[in-house]
């Protein structure tokens, strides 16, 4: 069992990765800006008899961050950095403060947190740490610069971080999901059809799942499962890796 550290987790991706983590038996840290979120992902999985406990959590402060870690029961082995959020907005009318912003929580908040977790898991000899990336950190989309630009920079940074730690037993990959059904995405669906002017039919069809072969949303299984490799002896000599379940969306 290891203890496993997730941002963001009290709703969408990361709530769902919790859950499956909990359920594999794994001791699960809920955090999240929302500390009654996370706190009620954490009682939901306690519920169902698994571990968990739960942490609020800023990652663009470093006082957040410290207090956070300074709470947990035990130590951070394993790092899932999932917090994140979205902004769709042509780059003239995209303010500039909510640019910087997405900016913060997705690639200088993942930095914030790295860095303070990788002395413990240097101390210990392990760690594992997962970023959840984005299928547009390897292509783009329109109306979405702040958003694509960091998860481009969270790959470049997982390279860097995966040759800084290569003397030890820790690794850090990066998981590449094309659209998951989330709040998230069902909030984008309704921010594209205002931006391009289109049905948000038209936007889950020709937008979304068009450019994906096999035309299916991502499951929350597909991400708990590939996130379960990373952490498992099977993996440890992938580091800086960048692992896309995008339904064929790439290899066009």
């Amino acid at each position: 069992m290891r203890s496993i550290l997730i941002t963001g987790a009290a709703s969408g991706i990361g709530a769902g990765i919790a859950h499956e983590l909990a359920a594999a038996g794994h001791h699960v840290i809920v955090s999240d800006l929302s500390l009654e979120g996370a706190e009620a992902v954490a009682a939901e999985i306690h519920g169902r008899g698994g571990s968990a406990e739960a942490v609020a959590l800023d990652v663009t402060s470093g006082e957040s961050v410290a207090a956070a870690l300074a709470a947990v029961s035990r130590p951070v082995e394993v790092l899932v950095n999932n917090a994140g959020l979205q902004h769709v907005s042509p780059l003239e009318e995209f303010p500039l403060a909510k640019w910087d912003f997405l900016v913060q929580v997705m690639l200088v908040g993942v930095a914030r947190l790295t860095r303070a977790v990788l002395p413990g898991m240097r101390e210990r000899g392990f760690g594992r740490i997962v970023n959840i990336g984005s299928i547009h950190a390897l292509v783009a989309s329109p109306y979405k610069s702040a958003y694509v630009a960091a998860k481009h920079g969270l790959v470049g940074f997982s390279k860097v971080i995966a040759l800084e730690t290569a003397d030890t037993d820790i690794t850090i990959n990066t998981i590449c999901p094309s659209y998951v059904k989330t709040p998230l995405v069902d909030r984008q669906i309704t921010d594209q059809a205002r931006t391009r002017g289109i049905s948000e039919a038209e936007v889950v069809g020709q937008v979304m799942l068009k450019p994906m072969p096999k035309g299916v949303f991502i499951e929350m299984d597909e991400l708990a499962g590939t996130t379960a490799f990373l952490i498992s002896p099977a993996a440890r000599n992938m580091t800086g890796q960048t692992l896309v379940l995008d339904g064929g969306w790439t290899v066009q």
